[in-house]
């Protein structure tokens, strides 16, 4: 692949992620904005969220007829579109009709570009790109909220998504360079065969794990801005973005996990700890200090990632051939869990205050580290048969 294509992914995945979490910092003031409370003010990312859960099963069966850049081609202008029509909506309601074609049209966008990726990279080098593209969608998840945060103290929460949609129209134009057409090698989720895959204990738990896992660790992000807000630290809609600082531990913390799993005792070991280490996240953001909770961020994001960058791994290792099926679930789990978490806890935030939703989520991440401790004892069933002649 040549290094400018390359890029054109890279920036591509970077503005499809920023995309997905713009809203989040903005929440409070899109709350006042709109009068709405804060669980349903936080639907802005659950409606986008919900489609990435059904993205493995959906856009599977899609990409047997169309092809990968005809899918990037229309999935980004839907994009850009969508988030420079938010700049004239004046109610709430279609604001989220607005944001779930975005959540539509985001897993679309990912799995073209993912597609790309593998299909154009050359021999031995797919670890390599793999990884370059995982730290965009980190990067872009951290973008999308300092920069709408930044945007939206100096111009107002609008020029965020404008902003964005210029910058999605740009993307848009370099895609028309690549011209070359990858075979596409996404392989769609058989009901059949992921009912085989459900049916084993150690991949059940597993699902589990990161349904639990996520779904804290995505509602705890969601709901920050609404809790940095009610202490009344002062802080405007860029230090609320910026508070996402500690999202960047997942680059380092992915690129370091395999070397920590052969010294700790395994990946199995390592998602333990990782467990740990979001259950003590909590407590930072059980503090009323700005510092503490700005480093709790740092130890959220290390156990979170330490998890996501492990359990992948651990799955494949313990599948035969269908690899597809088994990383589709995956991904539905990890954002089911995600979508969620994003919005069901916040009725306990509301109704009983922040310290109770934080005794909630210590539930939810506790039920996860149950689910990988028995997993030590669980007999693994025979590997996953192709289902294929």
């Amino acid at each position: 692949m040549p290094l400018v294509h390359l890029l054109i992914i890279q920036y591509c995945t970077i503005l499809v992620m920023a995309a997905l979490y713009a809203p989040q910092p903005l929440l409070p003031v899109l709350s006042a904005v709109f009068q709405v409370g804060e669980a349903r003010a936080s639907l802005l990312i659950t409606v986008t969220l919900l489609p990435l859960a059904v993205a493995p099963i959906a856009y599977g069966f899609l990409l047997q007829r169309v092809s990968a850049k005809r899918l990037l081609m229309v999935s980004i202008w839907v994009l850009a579109i969508s988030q420079a029509a938010v700049f004239l909506v004046d109610r709430f309601d279609l604001f989220l009709v607005l944001r779930l074609i975005q959540g539509l049209a985001i897993p679309a966008m990912l799995t073209g570009l993912m597609t790309y990726v593998g299909a154009s990279a050359g021999p031995g080098r797919i670890p390599q790109v793999m990884a370059m593209y995982v730290a965009s969608t980190v990067m872009g998840g951290f973008l999308g909220r300092a920069l709408s945060g930044a945007i939206s103290a100096g111009f107002g929460w609008r020029w965020s998504f404008l902003a964005f949609a210029m910058a999605t129209v740009l993307g848009a134009l370099l895609l028309q360079r690549l011209k070359s057409d990858p075979a596409v090698s996404f392989q769609r989720v058989d009901p059949g065969a992921a009912l085989a895959v459900l049916r084993r204990p150690e991949f059940l738990r597993l699902y589990g794990v990161v349904f639990c896992a996520f779904g804290a660790f995505a509602s705890l992000l969601n709901f920050l801005p609404f809790r940095l807000t009610e202490l009344g630290l002062g802080l405007s809609e860029r230090g609320i973005g910026l508070m996402y600082s500690g999202y960047l531990m997942g680059v380092v913390v992915s690129l370091v996990s395999l070397h920590l799993a052969t010294r700790i005792g395994g990946a199995m070991n390592t998602m333990l700890v990782g467990v740990l280490v979001l259950m003590s996240a909590l407590v930072f953001f059980a503090m009323g200090s700005l510092w503490v909770i700005f480093a709790g961020m740092f130890v959220l994001c290390a156990g979170m990632f330490l998890i996501h960058s492990l359990a992948p791994g651990v799955l494949n290792q313990r599948t035969g051939e269908q690899r597809g099926v088994v990383n589709g679930l995956y991904i539905a789990f990890y954002y089911a869990g995600g979508t969620t978490g994003s919005f069901l806890p916040g009725f306990i935030y509301h109704g009983f205050g922040w310290h109770a939703y934080l005794a909630s989520l210590g539930v939810v991440v506790a039920v996860g580290g149950w689910l990988l401790w028995g997993l030590r004892t669980v007999r693994e069933g025979p590997k996953v048969p192709s289902g294929r002649p």
